[in-house]
């Protein structure tokens, strides 16, 4: 029979997890993610100038992205074909089935590869707007802690490597993808749902870039800080991917998800987001 004071001790226990249950469940989670790039949106209103700056690269890569969407949409049909070959000689209905299931998850997996490109490519073409945009919000929030900056050539050539790097890895999940949109009924439905939570994640790292680069963490800090505020950082990102697939979205919300990313870093870092 327990005594007095292990029945003291189990209470007190009890309620210190109860309590850190409750402080859990307060944490911020997914929807603070997307209320961040809420508040990149409100940028529009104090900081208008720079905010449309930020729209001049995005259209230099989204009519390079667009060229490349109308050459795969013209050819989508001898693809699908191509790559449905294996039921030749099935029922039609079955042959049009399995063309309907390719078409699909290639779609899907050529989103994922776009919306990644153009990300990647549109912060390299525009990098000292979205620098710009990114310390307009740092400043009125907090000093922080700059590290000494790398020579431009060398930055622009690592930035390039790592994006690179990053986009043959979004090119290994689009292949996964497609395989999975073929598994029939649930198939598709999993590979866009995977898809989302893979482009949230591949953008959310590609749109904190300059503020974590200006604090001097590279890449692999990056990864291990957002990964610890995982639900935070799916939100946002998981957000910008959706906006990014609606046609002239991504153009319309660079500016935007760069000020929200800014402010991602600040609550991963723990500064304060709030005037």
């Amino acid at each position: 029979m327990a005594t007095r004071r292990e029945r003291s001790a189990a209470r007190r226990e009890r309620r210190r997890i109860a309590k850190g249950e409750r402080a859990a469940q307060r944490a911020p989670g997914f929807w603070f993610g997307v209320g961040l790039l809420r508040r990149g949106f409100r940028t529009w209103r104090s900081e208008p100038g720079i905010m449309l700056l930020g729209l001049v690269p995005g259209i230099i890569s989204a009519v390079l992205i667009v060229a490349l969407v109308a050459t795969f949409a013209i050819n989508l049909d001898p693809i699908t074909r191509w790559v449905a070959s294996f039921a030749n000689g099935w029922p039609d209905v079955l042959q049009q089935l399995v063309q309907a299931f390719v078409a699909v998850g290639l779609i899907c997996a050529i989103g994922l590869t776009i919306v990644y490109g153009f990300t990647g490519l549109t912060l390299i073409i525009g990098q000292p707007f979205f620098e710009a945009i990114s310390r307009r919000i740092d400043e009125p929030l907090g000093a922080v802690p700059e590290a000494p900056g790398r020579p431009w050539f060398g930055a622009l050539v690592g930035n390039i490597g790592e994006r690179a790097g990053r986009l043959a890895l979004a090119g290994l999940a689009s292949a996964g993808l497609f395989l999975l949109s073929l598994i029939p009924v649930v198939g598709t439905g999993i590979a866009w749902a995977l898809g989302a939570l893979i482009g949230g994640w591949f953008l959310a790292l590609e749109l904190t870039d300059y503020p974590f680069e200006r604090r001097g963490h590279r890449l692999r800090y990056r990864r291990f800080a957002l990964g610890r505020r995982r639900r935070v950082t799916l939100g946002f990102g998981i957000a910008a991917f959706l906006l990014f697939l609606v046609p002239g979205g991504a153009v319309l919300t660079m500016s935007a998800a760069v000020a929200g990313g800014t402010l991602l870093t600040r609550h991963t870092l723990g500064e304060p987001i709030a005037r």
